[in-house]
C-alpha cells in the first residue's frame, strides 16, 4: 500500500491531467468547445492589456502618440 502512496504522491497530477486532457481533447473535437475556450483566452488578453493600460498609462500614451506620429 505504502508503494501506491508513494506512485501517487509523484505522479498524480500528471495522471489527473492526463485524463483531464484527454477528455477536453474529446470535447474539443467532437463539439465547438474550441470556440469557447477562444473567448475566454480572448477575455484574458483584454483583461490583461487593459491592466497593463492602466498601471503604464504614460508609457503608453507616449508610444502611441510616436507612433501616430510616425504614420
Amino acid at each position: 500500500m505504502d508503494g501506491f502512496t508513494i506512485f501517487w504522491n509523484k505522479y498524480g497530477g500528471a495522471i489527473v491531467g492526463l485524463i483531464v486532457g484527454i477528455f477536453l481533447a474529446i470535447l474539443i473535437v467532437f463539439t465547438n468547445f474550441y470556440k469557447i475556450i477562444l473567448a475566454i483566452a480572448l477575455v484574458i488578453v483584454c483583461i490583461w492589456v487593459g491592466s497593463y493600460v492602466q498601471r503604464n498609462k504614460e508609457a503608453v500614451k507616449e508610444k502611441t502618440k510616436n507612433f501616430i506620429d510616425k504614420l
